[in-house]
C-alpha cells in the first residue's frame, strides 16, 4: 500500500484492524518514524538540521520558520502537517495517524501528548485502531504535560493549562485546563477588562 492511499483510508477514519494492509502499512511507518527520530534525538542537530529531518518524518515541507527543542517522538509522522512559526518544546509525543494539523504560531509545551488512535471498546476488537484527526487553531498556546485525544479541535488563539486533558473542542479565545480539560474564562473577556 502506497503512503497516499493509508493516509486517505485513515483520514477517512477507516478502522485498523490487526492482519490488515493498513495495519502492516501502519507498522511500516511507524518503523520509518522510530529510524528518523532516533536520527533526530540521538545526537546534536542545527535548527536547519531539524527542520530537514522532520521533514523526513512528515514526509513534505517542513516552514523554515519552524522550531523544536528535541527530544520528539511519533509513530507515524506522515499525517503531521505544520503552519508557519510552529513551535515544539521537548518531549512532545505525537500519535498521528488519525492526523495532525497544527496552525500558525502554535505553541506546544514540554510533554505534550496528542493521541488520534482509540482502541475499540468491545473486548474481542481491542486491538484495532480508530483514526480521528487533531486539529489545533493559529496562534493556540498548549502548556506542559498536556494530553490531547483523538477527534479535538482547539480554536484559534485558545490556551490550554498545564497538565490538562483536552477530551473535546475548544472554543477560540477561550482558557481551558483541568482533567477532563473545561472552560476557565474566555481571553476576550479579559481583554477587555485589561482595557
Amino acid at each position: 500500500m502506497e503512503t497516499e492511499e493509508f493516509l486517505a483510508r485513515m483520514n477517512a477514519g477507516e478502522p485498523s484492524r490487526p492482519g490488515t494492509d493498513l495495519a502492516a502499512k501502519m507498522h511500516d511507518l511507524a518503523d520509518e518514524a522510530i529510524r528518523l527520530c532516533m536520527e533526530l534525538n540521538t545526537r546534536y542537530t542545527t535548527p536547519d538540521e531539524r527542520i530537514e529531518i522532520m521533514s523526513r518524518i512528515t514526509g513534505r515541507p517542513v516552514p523554515d520558520t519552524f522550531r523544536l527543542f528535541p527530544p520528539f517522538t511519533t509513530d507515524c509522522g506522515k499525517n503531521i502537517v505544520l503552519g508557519e512559526r510552529v513551535f515544539l518544546n521537548s518531549g512532545c509525543r505525537f500519535q498521528d495517524q488519525g492526523g495532525i494539523r497544527i496552525g500558525d504560531d502554535a505553541l506546544i509545551g514540554h510533554n505534550v501528548v496528542l493521541a488520534t488512535l482509540n482502541h475499540d471498546l468491545d473486548p474481542a476488537l481491542r486491538a484495532t485502531t480508530i483514526p480521528q484527526p487533531i486539529i489545533i487553531g493559529s496562534r493556540v498556546w498548549i502548556g506542559a504535560n498536556v494530553t490531547v485525544l483523538a477527534g479535538v479541535t482547539i480554536g484559534d488563539g485558545a490556551v490550554v493549562a498545564a497538565g490538562a486533558v483536552v477530551t473535546r473542542d475548544v472554543e477560540p479565545n477561550t482558557v481551558v485546563g483541568g482533567v477532563p480539560a473545561r472552560r476557565i474564562r474566555s481571553l476576550q473577556d479579559s481583554w477587555r477588562s485589561a482595557r
